[in-house]
This record gives C-alpha cells, sequence and structure tokens, in this order.
C-alpha cells in the first residue's frame, strides 16, 4: 500500500473514531498468516517461529502522530508481559524506513521493530488505519484487532494480553 493510501485510510479510520468515540476494536478468531520481515536489527523475523508466544503486531508509521503517543505505552506493555510468554513486533510501513528509524533512536523501545518496506505484510492484514494492532494467542489464530489509538486503549490491550496469556 502506497503512502497516499496509507494517509487516506488513516483519515478515513480518524474520522470513524471521532465519529465513534473511541478505537474500533473487533474480536476474531482466525489462522494468523504467516510472514517475514527484517529487523532493525537485521535479523529476520518469522511470525510462525513465535508460535506457543502471544504476539501483538503493532503496524504504525512514523508520521502518524497516534502512533507515536502510543510507542512508550507499548513498551510498558512489552516489559510488563514478555516474561510470561508475550511478545510484541513493532511493524514499520514506510517505505522508507530512514526516519521511523531516526524517531526510534530517541526512544528506550526493546521490542523487535520489523521494516515492511514493500507494504507486503500490511496488505496481507488489510491494514487500513494506522497504527492497526493484532493480538495473537498461542496457537496462531488473530483474536483481537484494534484500528486507530485512542488514550485508554491501552488498558484494553493489558485486559487482552492477559487473557491470552491465560489459556
Amino acid at each position: 500500500m502506497n503512502p497516499k493510501k496509507i494517509l487516506l485510510a488513516t483519515w478515513i479510520g480518524l474520522l470513524s473514531l471521532l465519529l465513534a468515540g473511541n478505537a474500533a476494536a473487533s474480536k476474531l478468531n482466525h489462522p494468523a498468516p504467516d510472514f517475514t520481515l527484517k529487523s532493525r536489527s537485521g535479523e529476520n523475523i518469522k511470525l510462525s517461529e513465535l508460535r506457543g508466544q502471544v504476539v501483538m503486531l503493532n503496524f504504525w508509521a512514523s508520521w502518524c502522530a497516534p502512533c507515536r503517543q502510543e510507542m512508550p505505552l507499548l513498551e510498558k506493555l512489552y516489559q510488563r508481559y514478555e516474561p510470561m510468554g508475550f511478545t510484541l513486533l513493532g511493524i514499520n510501513v514506510e517505505e522508507n524506513s530512514d526516519d521511523a528509524l531516526r524517531w526510534l533512536k530517541n526512544l528506550d523501545i526493546s521490542f523487535p521493530i520489523l521494516l515492511d518496506t514493500k507494504n507486503t505484510t500490511s496488505e496481507l492484514y488489510s491494514v487500513m488505519a494506522m497504527p492497526t494492532t493484532l493480538l495473537i494467542d498461542r496457537d496462531g489464530n488473530v483474536r483481537f484487532l484494534h484500528r486507530g489509538y485512542v488514550p485508554g486503549v491501552e488498558e484494553e490491550y493489558q485486559q487482552q494480553v492477559r487473557t491470552l496469556i491465560k489459556e
């Protein structure tokens, strides 16, 4: 998906959020499509190799203000639940990731940041708004989907992570 399409989709998503009053969230139960992406550290990460863990995918862009607001909160969530079998993959969707990597240098983010420079993974997951966050259970099924971000949704993330860890 090119940046103009993502920007348009983000504005549409944000308009929907304003009309609805909160982030759009859905409860699902279908297999998560597998993918392999290069991380900012240079290693390839394959989703299917994380089977057995609860996985959060967070699609984001450096130009997305809600994404920037959410990132430190995601780090806290990762730090708290990683020892319990939770991992978080931040998937940057920009064709040129230079701005994102520069921005990340100012943050203490320890979870893996993956670079989807060709937007193959964001298309695979039908990402239509920034940020888009999915939670995948230990069996590899997408269980929760959130489009957009509003302050406070991180409490819902935490509740959903706990639910999936307990299963």
